[in-house]
């Protein structure tokens, strides 16, 4: 039987795949190494290859795409509906061909080279912010165990650690200030290592043609910038702006029945690494919207006038998701007017 599409449940080692014929009828259903797999394939030029969406989809989606196989990459969520039976590899592999099949699927395409490093150092960078952000909050909380309550953010807290220790009248041990000591030399090292890879963000941002014409964009910087072209692309996998904004759920949530539509706040699926990245480039539009004319501008004073600040910014914030998508997908500078 001729075999149009594979689904392949990726692994470690040990790799299930499922062919099916045009009809969607299993024609075989077994596991691969990992280093017959390619060649395993090659019997099958013809076919469609199908995984999920997960963790080294995106190299074997390169490998493939590199041999002239047609790779489809599907949103694990997408696929979980069609697992029947239990849990297993056989079955994951069969939904995943099922998935493949539906007419109305959304696909994802196989990140390049780029893409993947501009990933890898935001994913570096939001690792490295979340431990600092711990570690302030773990030294506020160690402070008030000796009554010393400091003022909210991180430029007050980091400047009154010297004056602390200087301090002989604070209630602070011999012992709490070397460990305080410690706190200071282990934040150091990760300021270091976050401007590091903030200089390697500016780095990537200004080799990429795209990323220099998506920083023509009010509120658009180069932490934005590369975060959209390592998750988007040249923005060719969606169809208009809305399509792109409402991938990332700058939407309302819709909860509707019986022909009475109820819309809530936006809902929290999709990427909230660039979802929080457009926040708070809106708010930056939104700061400085008093002494800009242009049009984004203007339309951002209009919206805080009629719903207040914080509907204006995700507002702001779909406005701009829009704006990048026409400028990856047109190939052309933002004109402000």
């Amino acid at each position: 039987m001729n075999v149009t599409l594979i689904g392949i449940d990726l692994a470690k080692s040990i790799f299930q795949v499922c062919g099916v014929n045009q009809a969607g009828k299993s024609v075989f259903n077994r596991t691969v190494k990992r280093k017959d797999l390619l060649a395993f394939l090659m019997n099958y030029p013809d076919a469609t290859i199908a995984m999920e969406a997960c963790s080294g989809s995106n190299y074997w989606g390169r490998a493939l795409e590199h041999r002239g196989f047609k790779v489809l990459l599907i949103p694990p969520i997408h696929v979980k509906p069609f697992v029947k039976g239990n849990k297993n590899d056989r079955n994951d592999a069969f939904a995943i061909t099922e998935a493949a099949r539906r007419p109305n699927m959304h696909f994802v395409r196989p990140r390049t080279v780029e893409q993947t490093d501009m990933m890898m150092v935001h994913k570096l960078r939001k690792r490295r912010v979340d431990a600092r952000t711990a570690l302030m909050n773990q030294l506020r909380g160690l402070l008030n165990e000796y009554g010393i309550v400091l003022r909210a953010g991180k430029s007050p807290l980091k400047n009154a650690l010297d004056d602390l220790q200087e301090d002989a009248e604070n209630g602070l041990t011999w012992s709490a200030r070397e460990l305080i000591r410690d706190i200071q030399q282990e934040w150091k090292l990760l300021d270091d290592v976050i401007d590091s890879l903030d200089k390697q963000i500016k780095t990537q941002a200004q080799a990429n043609p795209n990323a220099k014409r998506l920083m023509t964009i009010r509120g658009v910087a180069e932490k934005t910038a590369t975060t959209v072209i390592a998750f988007a692309g040249d923005g060719k996998a969606y169809k208009n702006g809305r399509h792109f904004s409402a991938n990332l759920r700058l939407v309302p949530k819709e909860h509707s029945s019986g022909g009475k539509q109820q819309l809530g706040g936006i809902t929290k699926r999709g990427n909230p690494y660039l979802r929080n990245m457009l926040i708070q480039g809106a708010w930056s539009v939104l700061r400085n919207a008093d002494k800009n004319n242009d049009r984004l501008s203007c339309w951002a004073r209009k919206i805080v006038e009629r719903r207040g600040k914080h509907k204006a910014v995700v507002a702001i914030a779909n406005k701009l998701a829009r704006i990048i998508w026409s400028v990856l997908y047109h190939q052309r500078d933002y004109q402000a007017v």
